[in-house]
C-alpha cells in the first residue's frame, strides 16, 4: 500500500469500475451501514481475501483512523498481489463528510 484517498475523493471513485471498496469492520457494524456498493471482510475472513479483486483497486476502510484495522488489513493482503489504498479517517469521516451510507 503506498496511498490513501479521503471520503469525498473515494466518492467520486465510485463511479469507477476499477475500484472495489472493502469494510473491514465487524458484520453487525457492517450490517447497520457502509459506503455503498461496499464488501464486507471482517478480520477473521482476511485470509481467506474474500470480495477482494486483483484487477482492481480495493479500497479498505474500518472505523476510524486511530483504530489501524484497515493499515493492519492492507499490510497482510498486499504482499498477496492485491492493489490496496486505505481511507483516510475510516467509516466515521465517511458520515461525517454526510455521504450516502447503504444498509
Amino acid at each position: 500500500m503506498t496511498f490513501t484517498t479521503g471520503p469525498v475523493e473515494l466518492n467520486r471513485m465510485l463511479k469507477d469500475e476499477n475500484v472495489n471498496i472493502v469494510d473491514v469492520r465487524a458484520a453487525d457494524d457492517f450490517a447497520k451501514g457502509h459506503v455503498p456498493g461496499a464488501v464486507n471482510l471482517p478480520k477473521e475472513k482476511w485470509d481467506a481475501a474474500e470480495g477482494l479483486k486483483k484487477d482492481k483497486i480495493n479500497v479498505l476502510y474500518c472505523y476510524t483512523q486511530q483504530r489501524h484495522l484497515a493499515a493492519n488489513a492492507a499490510a497482510g493482503i498486499c504482499p498477496k498481489g492485491f492493489p490496496v489504498m486505505e481511507l483516510e479517517g475510516g467509516f466515521e469521516a465517511w458520515k461525517e463528510d454526510e455521504l450516502e451510507v447503504e444498509k
